[in-house]
């Protein structure tokens, strides 16, 4: 063999194993670093093509000024590689944020649709209930069995509110979980505060719980007034349902850096550490007594609404373990004062 061939063909063998050293190197990082490993594919290109020539140049025996200039026309080519490199890393930047986009939006709506199939579930469940006691009444009114007629359709009333409110609930979560935009406007948090008291009032009343208003931030935020209202008052009233007779339920607002803070402090006696995570899921309760208050969907649409507002909601045990805070976040979203 000729001793050009034999330095083609030296060179080839270089450039290929120095080509899949490379090519290896970026399987690998493209595992987990596929951005990089986008950049870096036509410097190997051009690397693999650098030590090819300079084996070549070598074993033909080229001139030191000739090897030099082989050695300038490949690195001349580095600058494109480094382009060529940069273009390539963007575009597998935008396809690798898309692609995580799609995953969440699609998990998003996996769990939007698991959500649904079980409130569907417990609804059917729950309404069991108050229907049967509505048909039992019913027919005991029609069958002239009831002593007291009045107190009968008081009954009936009262478990046709509860079945009302039932679908209310259901009908508020699903259209938060719509893939639709939250009005905004200008709403005075501490107004939707009071609101909430009052609307919660009478309940507390009847239970002899005192709703006390602490600290107020005075702050405005950009949001739907009805739906914060809303969101306020369900952590209210699980607050005050789970608060022993006498009894108090404290609502304060703080600011907490770009986001006001609603927080609402009842005495539960505190919540288990592990039972703490599945407080704002839908339809769970810690107690018997879900027939009675609902379906358990008060926090889930809490959250949801501090969702819808780019906010969220918490709940934590208080360090004395007297009871729960839970707080409500909500961001100002560019809202003057």
């Amino acid at each position: 063999m000729s001793p050009d061939a034999s330095a083609v063909l030296l060179s080839a063998v270089v450039t290929a194993l120095a080509g899949v050293v490379g090519a290896l190197v970026l399987a690998r990082l493209s595992r987990h670093r596929p951005v990089v490993a986008a950049l870096g594919a036509p410097l190997v290109l051009v690397g693999s093509l650098a030590a090819g020539v300079a084996v070549a140049t070598r074993s033909m025996l080229i001139g030191e000024d000739d090897y030099r200039t082989l050695v300038f026309v490949l690195l001349a080519g580095a600058p494109m590689a480094v382009l060529v490199g940069v273009v390539l890393a963007r575009r597998v930047w935008r396809l690798e944020r898309e692609s995580a986009a799609a995953r969440a939006a699609h998990e998003r709506d996996r769990e939007v649709e698991r959500s649904r199939r079980e409130t569907i579930r417990w609804l059917s469940h729950d309404l069991r209930t108050p229907l049967a006691g509505i048909r039992l009444l019913a027919e005991s009114l029609e069958d002239d069995a009831v002593a007291e007629p009045h107190a009968a359709h008081a009954r009936i009333v009262h478990e046709v509110d509860r079945v009302d409110g039932m679908v209310d609930d259901i009908a508020e979560l699903s259209r938060l979980q719509a893939p639709t935009a939250t009005r905004r406007e200008r709403v005075e948090l501490d107004d939707v505060v009071s609101d909430a008291v009052a609307g919660v009032g009478p309940l507390a009343d009847a239970a002899s719980v005192a709703v006390v208003g602490g600290e107020l931030a005075g702050t405005t935020v950009l949001g739907d007034a009805r739906a914060l209202t809303r969101a306020v008052s369900n952590v209210l009233r699980n607050a005050v349902q789970h608060t022993d007779a006498g009894g108090q339920v404290r609502v304060v607002t703080r600011r907490e850096g770009d986001a006001v803070v609603v927080e609402v402090t009842d005495g539960c006696g505190g919540v288990p550490p592990e039972a703490l995570e599945h407080l704002f899921e839908p339809g769970w309760r810690g107690d018997h007594a879900r027939h009675e208050r609902g379906m358990g969907l008060g926090l889930t649409i809490t959250r949801e609404v501090a969702r819808a507002h780019g906010g969220d909601a918490h709940a934590a045990n208080l360090p004395d373990g007297s009871g729960c805070v839970v707080a409500l976040s909500v961001p100002r979203g560019g809202a003057t004062e």
